[in-house]
């Protein structure tokens, strides 16, 4: 078994390749899922509406509907006089057809009565508190309303079979309240890739485990799971494996048969004691081994039976930051996702930074009062994570970014 990486490839020219190999093995895919499950799914196609909405014309609010011309010259001191003939609520309609002088009283969310095409708001109305009899007492209309005012028209809100959510939606719960509107049970989503996390290392423990000397915490399987599922993937951590051959062999395997692919993290610098790329050589190929990139050099790309399997670095600051740079986008379009979900701001430099010249290099930041404060621990301290507040891109060229120079940081989220 060799210790060598492959041939060293540059930042963009893995992104390709990555990008390339994702489009060629994975096919966006959909599923039917009830709307009572569709928080922050996304929509494979569109969908048009099936009725009007509103389905009938209705009452903004608590009043009269009227015809809106025997209101005109209303006022306080000259009302209009209308009799009253029926009452109406939400959920109610009512059989009457209102003629010149006359008017019914209505609820908000009423359907308005035949012949009426304007409400008159209750507060500029007045009634005769001695009648008792509901459906035949004078109402004085104390203002005069125009055509439509105070409705809500059928239709006017979204029209039968008009465009009411495009695809790659992403389901927020003003976008379910809408589906729910139009009375939809299902939906046509993208089925979210599944992907099985693996940690390797002789030195990890899982949480319910003892620390002991020479034992660190697993870290990556649910940072790694965590984020894909941030980005609209299905992951389950697989658990730990030692450094042995025929174990991760055979966990590889055993998580291809129930996932679309596999990110591993540990096991893929060129070591005697690190062996996923020479299991990848036996089951499968391995097509990048070397990223000319700080941190994160020792990334592996992988395919076995037309799967992809990603090899991350085991130090979690370089595992994650690999991550979301290379593999993220290509969830993202493989579950729906437009973009890559990121955001970015400006800063001044608050000390110098040295970087090594020819290779990308990504450096944590901490942001204070507009500025960026480099984080200089090793790829190794967890700790890095909890002070970040996002990192910046130094090119490959760039030997020395100095002090009070603005800096464009991406931003963890």
């Amino acid at each position: 078994m060799g210790t060598e990486f492959l041939k060293i490839k540059e930042v963009d020219e893995t992104k390709e390749i990555i990008k390339n190999l994702f489009k060629e093995l994975y096919l966006p895919k959909s599923e039917s899922i009830s709307i009572e499950d569709s928080y922050n799914r996304v929509l494979f196609k569109d969908i048009n509406s099936s009725i009007d909405l509103p389905p009938f014309s209705r009452s903004l609010m608590d009043g009269y509907a009227v015809k809106s011309e025997d209101t005109f010259g209303a006022s306080d001191e000259t009302p209009r006089v209308l009799k009253c003939i029926d009452s109406v609520e939400a959920g109610t309609y009512s059989k009457k057809t209102i003629r010149n002088g006359e008017c019914i009283e209505i609820s908000t969310g009423a359907p308005i009565p035949g012949g009426s095409d304007a409400v008159v708001m209750v507060e500029f109305t007045d009634r005769d508190p001695n009648n008792n009899n509901k459906y035949n007492e004078e109402i004085y209309i104390l203002k005069s309303v125009a055509p439509n005012q105070d409705l809500a028209i059928k239709g006017s809100d979204i029209g039968k079979d008009k465009l009411l959510l495009k695809e790659k939606t992403l389901l927020s719960p003003d976008k379910i309240g809408v589906l729910a509107a139009q009375g939809i049970k299902e939906i046509e989503v993208f089925k979210k890739p599944k992907i099985g996390v693996i940690s390797t290392g002789n030195e990890l423990l899982m949480e319910d485990e003892e620390i002991i000397y020479g034992k660190i915490y697993d870290v990556n399987s649910q940072a790694i799971k965590n984020g894909a599922i941030a980005n609209g993937a299905d992951a389950i951590a697989e658990g730990i494996v030692k450094d042995n051959y025929d174990k991760l062999k055979e966990k590889i395997e055993s998580s291809l048969t129930d996932s679309d692919m596999v990110i591993c993290s540990g096991g893929t610098s060129a070591g005697v004691g690190d062996v996923l790329r020479h299991v990848l050589d036996e089951i499968g190929e391995v097509i990048i081994h070397g990223v000319s990139v700080k941190p994160g050099k020792p990334t592996i790309i992988g395919k076995v039976n037309e799967k992809i399997v990603i090899g991350l670095p085991g130090n979690p600051v370089s595992a994650l930051i690999i991550f979301y740079v290379f593999i993220v986008p290509n969830i993202r379009r493989i579950a729906g996702m437009e973009g890559e979900n990121i955001e970015r701001s400006y800063a001044t430099l608050a000390k110098r930074i040295h970087s090594p010249k020819g290779r990308m290099h990504y450096s944590l930041v901490q942001i204070k009062e507009g500025l960026a404060y480099p984080i200089v621990k090793d790829s190794g301290a967890i700790t890095s994570l909890a002070d970040a507040d996002g990192y910046i891109k130094i090119p490959k060229t760039t030997e020395l970014l100095d002090e009070g120079e603005k800096v464009e940081i991406t931003l963890f989220k």
